[in-house]
């Protein structure tokens, strides 16, 4: 990993900006806005919020915009439809000033009190902190999903990938930049984070429950997204086809050889 001199301002030079996916989650978000100012307030930091509306059928425009009229650290984007989790991300990136990247859930399961852990490490020269979840709230199928997932992931990844390691996390602007401007459309932020390298260190943060305990990522979701991260960051898919290709041409070709053998020769 990278060891880039640590040049970070003074903290009250210091704005870190939270990019914040919003999708029906009108009942979060003036809680959430309070816990994330108190906590970066005590990083002696400026904030910034960049929510991120995305396609939202509830109350939630309404929600952001007034917020947004009274506390001018906030910034909405509306997305003009449900473009899903990480474009809404990829959205925030773009968007962001700070000197410094927070991405984290609007759903109250990434706690904001541990933010100024985050922030203490970034200070400390580290590119990137993320957050290793642990005691995850979810039922057990779901907890050994995830389990398997990221195991399997790192199992067969090119890139070093940290196991229970989700959105949740910090990133230096230059990092941000860096993901921001890549080329992928079919994007998996956590596997991104890994593959750009520089300082990366991981915090140990419990898992919360959902403020309201209905999940707005579906089984199926997850599996898409689990199949954007193995086919992204990993060559074992493609290589995977590229052996059924050759068995079934060599299948083809003995089928073929005998056929006409038969008909040549008998």
């Amino acid at each position: 990993m990278s060891k880039a001199k640590n040049t970070r301002p003074a903290p009250d030079r210091t704005l870190i900006s939270v990019v914040l996916p919003v999708y029906n989650e009108q009942a979060a978000i003036d809680r959430l806005h309070r816990e994330i100012a108190t906590s970066i307030d005590r990083c002696g930091c400026q904030c910034e919020f960049v929510f991120v509306n995305d396609g939202s059928s509830d109350g939630s425009e309404q929600v952001l915009d007034r917020l947004a009229e009274m506390d001018s650290r906030v910034r909405v984007l509306h997305l003009s439809r449900n473009f899903g989790h990480q474009a809404a991300v990829q959205a925030g990136l773009l968007h962001a000033h700070g000197d410094a990247v927070v991405v984290m859930d609007t759903d109250l399961q990434d706690d904001p009190h541990c933010l100024p852990q985050f922030v203490a490490h970034w200070r400390a020269g580290y590119d990137v902190v993320f957050a290793i979840r642990e005691k995850r709230k979810e039922s057990l199928v779901k907890r050994a999903f995830f389990a398997a997932f990221y195991r399997l992931l790192n199992l067969v990844a090119s890139t070093p990938l940290p196991n229970d390691a989700g959105n949740f996390g910090l990133v230096d602007r230059r990092i941000a930049e860096r993901i921001a401007n890549l080329g992928e459309y079919d994007r998996y932020f956590p596997g991104l984070r890994s593959w750009v390298g520089f300082r990366q260190i991981g915090v140990r943060v419990e898992r919360g429950s959902r403020y309201d305990r209905m999940p707005r990522v579906s089984f199926l979701g997850l599996v898409r997204l689990a199949k954007t991260a193995l086919f992204s960051f990993s060559p074992a898919p493609l290589a995977l086809f590229y052996l059924v290709s050759a068995g079934s041409l060599a299948v083809c070709g003995a089928f073929t050889g005998f056929t006409l053998y038969n008909r040549l020769f008998k």
